[in-house]
């Protein structure tokens, strides 16, 4: 690049674009161009006699100080500070940014404060509790109750320590289509009403852990205003009749019902993704549809009701059917009560649904009541059976299981009295 180019880009304005020359700039008196000028010895004759003018040199930004030769003249008006010297490249030097980017170290973040960090806790907070209780009213207003169950009568208990459910797995095919009991293998429904399964739950006052006893609905009792007969039969007069017999046999008051249909059963297991139980032994039952190997395993709903149902294996089908039993409904609350089933809403929801819609209680039972059977049944409780021994002859010629007199006063007398049972009498399952 000759030295006039040199001197117009030096010139040139922001955008790179040379100026044009300025009159007289690298010309010779005859118009031609100073480079076209022939070069003549210094102090020779044909020198030329006027003199080229010099560019003004301004200081380079990034050295600080004014290059030598440099004129103090401000750049003229309008043009950057930042000139378009040619690199080495032949390109013209960017001019300099002065805004800093995003991610440039130099630039202060911008801190959440300790009183932005509370008021979003504090609005997480409400929206949960909001959240809670409305699903607690909705909870409550699902909630089907039989009016009636718990009337008094004369003669029954007084009001014991603690707090006693009675709860019920009856055989109902209510919601069951035809194509749902054949899969279920639960049979055609059948005149009357029966129970699979009835246990006593004892809550205490104190800090004792609770105990759930087995009722075997093949148990010999007397029924109140009928003759004896098996614990089932009084099922058969209604939920009324059944509290009170149990009432009258175990000289316990009963505070709260509930029962739950074998639809509705189904329904619960499979809303939280299956339950996990250990099978002590294999079962093979074609009346209860179930085929099972040895070992732990996650039941599906179908499965889970042939479990408690079949009556295969032992010596005592009905007594290991009520070990069956109980192990399997705390296996259900333990699994319904866990972190990733009550904060997960695809679980929650489905399984809120499936229990209102599965179970029934009497009038004076709400949703209070049921967390705090849920809570009961969480809390790992003693669990046991009616002491029995050998069987009876009932008036109409059937057998019936003979309950050992001495040791049932002595687990009833517990529960009524809200002390710990004794342990000759429990019957722990394994």
């Amino acid at each position: 690049m000759s030295e006039d180019d040199r001197t117009r880009a030096m010139r040139s304005p922001g955008d790179g674009r040379p100026l044009p020359p300025r009159p007289g700039d690298g010309l010779r008196a005859g118009g031609a161009p100073a480079h076209q000028v022939p070069s003549a010895p210094a102090g020779g004759a044909g020198a030329p006699t006027h003199k080229l003018p010099v560019a003004p040199q301004y200081p380079d930004p990034g050295s600080g100080a004014a290059s030598p030769g440099s004129a103090p003249d401000e750049p003229p008006q309008g043009r950057s500070r930042v000139y378009g010297r040619a690199r080495s490249g032949g390109s013209p030097v960017q001019p300099l940014r002065s805004k800093r980017g995003p991610s440039d170290p130099g630039k202060p973040r911008r801190r959440v404060s300790g009183g932005t960090i509370l008021k979003i806790v504090a609005g997480l907070l409400v929206v949960l509790l909001v959240a809670g209780v409305g699903m607690f009213f909705w909870i409550n207003s699902r909630i089907a109750g039989i009016d009636g169950v718990l009337e008094d009568y004369q003669g029954r208990p007084a009001d014991t320590p603690g707090t006693n459910w009675l709860l019920v797995g009856s055989d109902s095919r209510k919601g069951l289509s035809a194509a749902e009991r054949k899969k279920l293998a639960t049979g055609r429904a059948t005149g009357g009403n029966r129970t699979d399964s009835m246990m006593l739950l004892h809550i205490p006052e104190g800090s004792d852990k609770p105990t759930l006893v087995s009722l075997p609905r093949d148990l010999a009792v007397d029924i109140p205003g009928k003759r004896r007969d098996k614990l089932n039969a009084a099922y058969n007069g209604g939920p009324q009749l059944l509290v009170r017999t149990v009432e009258s046999v175990t000289g316990v008051h009963i505070d709260h019902y509930m029962e739950i249909g074998f639809a509705g059963f189904v329904g619960i297991v499979d809303a939280i993704g299956g339950v996990e139980i250990n099978v002590r032994a294999a079962v093979d039952d074609p009346k209860a549809g179930l085929k099972l190997k040895k070992g732990t395993q996650v039941l599906n709903g179908a499965q889970a009701l042939g479990y408690v149902r079949t009556r295969k294996g032992g010596a005592l089908p009905d007594f290991e059917r009520t070990k069956r039993q109980r192990q399997f409904l705390g296996a259900v609350v333990k699994k319904a009560a866990s972190p990733g089933v009550l904060i997960n809403p695809f679980t929650s929801i489905p399984l809120a649904m499936s229990a209102t819609d599965a179970v029934s209680v009497d009038g004076g039972t709400g949703a209070f009541d049921l967390l705090s059977l849920g809570l009961a049944m969480g809390d790992s409780p003693v669990t046991t059976v009616v002491p029995f021994g050998g069987t009876e002859r009932l008036s109409d010629g059937g057998e019936a299981i003979k309950s050992d007199r001495p040791k049932a006063l002595a687990l009833f007398n517990a529960l009524k009295e809200d002390k710990p049972v004794p342990k000759d009498v429990i019957d722990t399952g394994n």
